[in-house]
């Protein structure tokens, strides 16, 4: 017997448009249909969300940890699982796990781990985000140094074989480190090629661009930035529609000022997508962590290193959401698309993510008014019901059912 239900109460956000009065139909994990209320057959479960908004659920491609753990330090299943579970609660329905530069020992473990939580098929998993190591030591962040390296024919094969077993592989790459080839070799094999981490400048990013690369990590982070002469990175992000760009709304790595030049500015059809750069202090109390043997704090919002430097971001998506929308002033609709729509085409997954249409995954996140979670679906399964789930987790151990 199918599961069929639908969810009524809520203004329905589909994408694209808002429909007033309207019920969302989900048969198998799957959308159905948005049919006005009174539509509803006799014999379909009714679900009242209390009003507020009903979305598509957030898609966040740069989550480095979340529930206490960092992929690094437990490139396993288990914290897979753990991630996607802390990040729910936030909205975010589908989420990259995101291996920041390491050991081929750890990002082959971590390859493995992904492919592990696909055939398993754990909720939220979308796939992986290869963050380095092949970046520019100039532009390092907080990635350790001595891990960074060029790309070699070992690497390449890697990477082509992984996404083979993977629903989703992006990898962060920085032209320092890497020849177009390669990166032409990898897009054809459909990994999700993402400059980042480098100081290089247009031209080349725009020869990058033109060989496949098709998005910016972190934009205005870790990268050349838009002179006079010299546009940069940043200045390749916004100008070339061909690349879509990630963005750490906190108010931290990127003044609210500069992302409004930005938007203004970005060519399309790619666009700038939210993310989180989320640490493993999402859903927890830690005070601090390590990442590379290097300790992390947490203070005032952010995540540094002992030397001030910006490790990540202490970000869920719908705090994001919450910011481009009151902070920048972005218009909700758009607000929510920068969480959901955006990223799902910027990875090629738009056919089923990121909007409500007849087939599309039932991924949803119901919103009170104010912009707090309610509710959030994944595959028409719900996972998070404000009131009955425990916020806050100890910082010495994973997230458990």
């Amino acid at each position: 017997m199918s599961d069929r239900f639908a969810l009524t109460g809520a203004r329905i956000f589909d994408g694209d448009d808002w429909h007033e009065g309207h019920a969302l139909v989900v048969r198998d994990g799957l959308v159905e249909a948005i049919l006005p209320a009174g539509a509803i057959a006799s014999d379909i479960r009714v679900v009242d969300t209390g009003g507020g908004v009903l979305a598509p659920g957030f898609v966040d491609l740069q989550v480095n940890g979340g529930g206490g753990v960092m992929l690094n330090d437990h490139p396993d299943v288990a914290s897979i699982e753990t991630i996607c579970r802390a990040h729910a609660p936030f909205g975010t329905t589908a989420l990259l796990p995101t291996l920041i530069t390491d050991t081929p020992g750890i990002t082959a473990a971590a390859v493995a781990a992904g492919e592990a939580a696909a055939l398993r098929k754990v909720p939220g998993f979308l796939g992986l985000h290869l963050e380095g190591p092949h970046l520019s030591i100039a532009r390092k962040g907080a990635h350790d140094p001595a891990l960074i390296r060029p790309m070699t024919d070992a690497d390449q094969a890697m990477l082509i074989a992984a996404r083979q077993k993977l629903p989703v592989l992006l990898t962060t790459i920085a032209p320092e480190s890497v020849e177009p080839a390669r990166v032409s070799a990898l897009a054809k094999a459909g990994i999700v090629v993402s400059l980042g981490h480098s100081d290089t400048g247009y031209a080349t990013a725009s020869t990058f661009a033109e060989a496949g690369a098709s998005m910016v990590t972190h934009l205005f982070n870790a990268m050349s930035q838009i002179g006079n002469r010299e546009p940069g990175l940043v200045g390749a992000a916004i100008d070339i529609g061909a690349l879509s760009a990630g963005l750490i709304a906190d108010g931290i790595h990127v003044d609210p000022a500069t992302i409004k030049i930005a938007l203004r500015a970005k060519q399309s059809p790619g666009k700038i997508v939210l993310v989180s750069d989320a640490m493993a202090t999402i859903g927890t109390d830690m005070t601090s962590f390590t990442l590379n043997g290097r300790t992390i704090y947490r203070r005032d919002g952010s995540l540094r290193l002992a030397d001030g430097t910006l490790a990540g971001a202490d970000l869920d998506m719908i705090s994001a959401v919450r910011f481009i929308h009151r902070v920048v002033g972005v218009e909700l609709s758009e607000a929510l698309r920068m969480a959901s729509l955006y990223p799902a085409q910027a990875i090629g997954q738009s056919h089923r993510l990121g909007r409500f249409a007849n087939g599309t995954a039932a991924d949803m996140v119901a919103l009170s008014d104010d912009l707090d979670t309610k509710g959030v679906w994944i595959g028409g399964e719900k996972v998070f019901a404000a009131g009955s789930a425990t916020a806050l987790i100890s910082g010495s151990s994973r997230l458990t059912s």
